[in-house]
């Protein structure tokens, strides 16, 4: 069985999350390799993992995922899931999300009271993204991404308790951990060039939490037409709202690092197994 674990040119292996996914497949008599996507590959399942730079290569990378026969996740999730303007579908279909709204390029933006976050529609590692409350800089900035944006009022729980990750392999809770606050006043500053750098730890979720990550994956399993277990990986990104309540940040179907090294419990091998009954068809 060969499986390939996609990355970009500038991370050809990664960085450094997966090397106990690696082990475990290995252990498990799995051949594994990276390899940065846009060449010709062959393998049993292609797994998308740190192909961070695909924003700035949109539709060469979805080109190239089209002519991938078996990729994870699936070509149509991950279409869905690269503009966040899903945001606002789940919101529709009753899952309690951080407000947002979608700003076109030459629409005029309205601008939440107090402090608010504008990013891009389709983004990775917090690239272009930045936090607000001076609306011309706001709007400034729109005009210079050029580009399909959010915009969604901050959530100052964020500065105090950070972000809750909490990840699923084939629709089945795994492990969480979490997330420090990433952006200060202004634009978030990526120093890799691909990703903005995150303070990350362990942690345990609250049963709301995980109730709200579970409503999350059920909501988008049926407005894609699959089945929870057809997500090989999700992780589902929650905040504390300004009533105690969590709310969805973000949900990561396509490239999204899972905290391997946070984990106190074997979930590498967990992964492992299924990325193998992936792979079989099974």
């Amino acid at each position: 069985m060969r499986v390939v674990l996609a990355s970009c040119s500038r991370l050809p292996e990664g960085d450094g999350d997966e090397e106990g996914l690696v082990a475990a497949l290995e252990r498990d008599g799995v051949d594994v390799v990276w390899q940065p996507w846009g060449g010709e590959v062959e393998a049993d399942l292609v797994v998308l993992r740190t192909t961070w730079d695909y924003p700035d290569h949109l539709d060469e990378f979805l080109t190239w995922c089209t002519g991938v026969a078996a990729l994870a996740n699936p070509l149509p999730v991950i279409r869905w899931n690269i503009d966040k303007s899903y945001m606002a579908e789940l919101a529709a279909h009753g899952v309690a999300v951080v407000p947002t709204a979608v700003v076109r390029p030459g629409e005029e933006p309205v601008f939440p009271s107090g402090e608010f976050v504008v990013k891009p529609a389709v983004g990775a590692g917090s690239r272009g993204a930045g936090r607000f409350t001076d609306h011309a800089e706001a709007r400034a900035h729109l005009e210079a991404l050029g580009v399909k944006a959010l915009v969604q009022p901050y959530q100052s729980s964020v500065d105090a308790h950070g972000e809750t990750a909490l990840v699923f392999f084939a629709g089945e809770y795994s492990h969480s951990f979490h997330k420090g606050p990433m952006l200060a006043q202004g634009l978030a500053e990526a120093e890799s060039g691909l990703y903005v750098e995150e303070r990350l730890g362990s942690i345990e979720p609250s049963a709301r939490e995980v109730e709200l990550a579970n409503q999350v994956l059920d909501v988008t399993a049926s407005l894609l037409s699959l089945r929870r277990s057809d997500f090989l990986y999700a992780r589902v990104d929650v905040v504390t709202g300004p009533a105690g309540e969590p709310l969805l940040l973000e949900l990561e179907l396509t490239e999204p690092s899972l905290g391997f090294k946070l984990t106190t419990d074997d979930a590498a091998s967990r992964f492992s197994k299924v990325i193998q009954a992936a792979a079989s068809g099974a």
